[in-house]
């Protein structure tokens, strides 16, 4: 991977999966590593099968201050992320993913109640991650499918915020979203995951309609999508986002990622 000079930026690995490189820090995000073919768990008998393969692997992975995990599902974090990843990697995460990760031998998890942080540290900067509420499965499915949170991370230098950035994480779309801005601040990025993922009839990831509705609600300067066209159960494609927001001539600019592609975060 090419140096960059600019000091936010995200390799996208495919599906959720990202490699960012933050001032000083490395995260790696939602961990999904599976080949094409090859079929996620989802639990209570659902799989879903992916289409795509994954731009990173985890020989390729540089030294990672931490893993950031939205969720515990099989496109988030697979059997190969359970084999591969070092098992002392600090994974800021829900409380049940956590437990799920203490299980199978992760040592240093850090589980996030709504609108809890986690600090990374390293002489005069910090990066902070703050727990963001989302809704995974609306309804009956609310009691079947796992805890889900998003994240807004931020930069921190001489204790001033120098960028801010949110990643949904597998939520639909809800007005209580905008807290992120009354709690955190403007934002210079929102990474939403979309593809409109059906379950049992039900949708349980934002479409392009209601992406274009957290576009509208944050109204970031840049948008990055991900998590749209990797897996057989994900029904809305990168393009209907794209073109509901510029039906709603919303301000700012789509900015998507082809997977090994390396971009920045900044405006």
């Amino acid at each position: 991977m090419a140096e960059r000079a600019d000091d936010v930026t995200m390799t996208f690995g495919g599906n959720a999966t990202m490699l960012l490189r933050i001032g000083g820090f490395t995260l790696l995000t939602d961990p999904n590593f599976l080949h094409r073919g090859q079929r996620a768990r989802l639990g209570y008998g659902l799989r879903s099968k992916r289409l795509t393969e994954p731009a990173l692997l985890p020989a390729q992975l540089p030294a990672l201050d931490g893993i950031l995990l939205s969720h515990m599902h099989g496109d988030h974090w697979d059997r190969v992320a359970t084999k591969s990843l070092p098992k002392e990697t600090p994974v800021v995460t829900t409380p049940e993913a956590a437990t799920c990760l203490s299980d199978r031998g992760f040592t240093g998890t850090a589980d996030l109640q709504a609108w809890q942080t986690h600090v990374f540290s390293r002489d005069r900067e910090a990066l902070r991650v703050t727990s963001v509420p989302g809704v995974h499965g609306p309804g009956p499915l609310a009691r079947i499918l796992p805890q889900v949170m998003g994240s807004v991370l931020e930069l921190v230098r001489d204790d001033e915020v120098t960028w801010r950035g949110y990643i949904s994480g597998d939520t639909l779309y809800r007005p209580f979203l905008g807290e992120v801005l009354e709690r955190c601040g403007p934002l210079d990025v929102v990474i939403p995951h979309l593809g409109g993922t059906k379950a049992l009839g039900l949708t349980v990831t934002m479409d392009g309609r209601q992406g274009a509705d957290l576009v509208e609600l944050l109204k970031p300067p840049v948008t990055v999508p991900v998590h749209y066209d990797d897996y057989s159960l994900f029904k809305s494609p990168l393009g209907e986002f794209v073109a509901e927001v510029a039906r709603r001539e919303l301000p700012g600019t789509v900015r998507p990622a082809y997977r090994g592609e390396t971009i920045s975060l900044r405006a």
